[in-house]
């Protein structure tokens, strides 16, 4: 395995330090699937374990608790999938605006866009004359692009895709609601146990996801996780109880 920092030979006989970093953009990409990934598998599990269990804890009949967990799957699948389109679309939007507008101001007025990166550049640390080469250099190259990258964060070859977005967020959902709504359908007092159990499982590996892949210690993203799926469980079961025992 090749750590952060490793010791080359070179043909002089010196050691050359060559330390290497993570790749910015794919740390990008891989932290917006997550989010909607992450997102998609919590809602999922915990919405519908919560309302599984609260109509469990109302009637023992599997019928009513199998459509309950069906349509909660369903109607919170496509949910997810449109809301997650919705708000990365503006996203989208928002980001080819930015572009459009940038690409028009760089036609009319050139010289005050190149003070504007120089200054950029600037603040990042470079002195005045290697800021404003290193600004007439990006020019020259792409424009555009530099531009779009230093004053907005944004790739021209990465815009955000709704769709992907969307459609994780839909199958993430899809896949972590199943386990409550499969294991709710156990005999009871079984289910009971055997979906807290399964949820908390889910819940804890989907904290040790996100935050092992988004550089965090994962202990408190599981505790988060796992006690906030079991709290809202634990409400929805026992409102489940009162309003059973009021109706029967």
């Amino acid at each position: 395995m090749t750590s952060p920092s490793a010791a080359t030979d070179n043909t002089d006989g010196t050691d050359e330090i060559v330390h290497e970093h993570g790749d910015a953009e794919g740390l990008g990409n891989r932290l917006n699937w997550l989010r909607a990934g992450v997102l998609g598998a919590n809602d999922g599990i915990v919405s519908v374990a919560g309302i599984v269990m609260g109509v469990a804890g109302a009637t023992s009949d599997r019928s009513q608790i199998l459509v309950a967990g069906i349509a909660a799957l369903v109607a919170g699948a496509l949910s997810m999938a449109a809301g997650e389109y919705v708000s990365v679309s503006s996203q989208r939007d928002a980001e080819l605006a930015l572009i459009e507008k940038e690409s028009h101001d760089l036609k009319r007025m050139p010289e005050e866009e190149l003070a504007h990166l120089t200054s950029i550049l600037e603040g990042k640390g470079l002195s005045r004359d290697v800021a404003h080469a290193a600004a007439e250099e990006l020019t020259d190259k792409d424009v555009l692009r530099a531009h779009a990258e230093f004053e907005f964060g944004i790739d021209l070859d990465d815009v955000t895709n709704p769709w992907g977005a969307a459609l994780a967020s839909m199958l993430s959902f899809f896949v972590g609601a199943l386990l409550p709504a499969l294991t709710i359908l156990l005999p009871s007092p079984e289910r009971f146990y055997v979906t807290a159990v399964t949820v908390a499982l889910a819940l804890g590996v989907t904290g040790w996801t996100s935050a092992r892949l988004g550089g965090a210690r994962p202990m408190r993203a599981v505790l988060r996780n796992v006690l906030g799926g079991l709290f809202a469980m634990g409400v929805t079961l026992l409102i489940g109880h009162l309003l059973g025992a009021q109706v029967g």
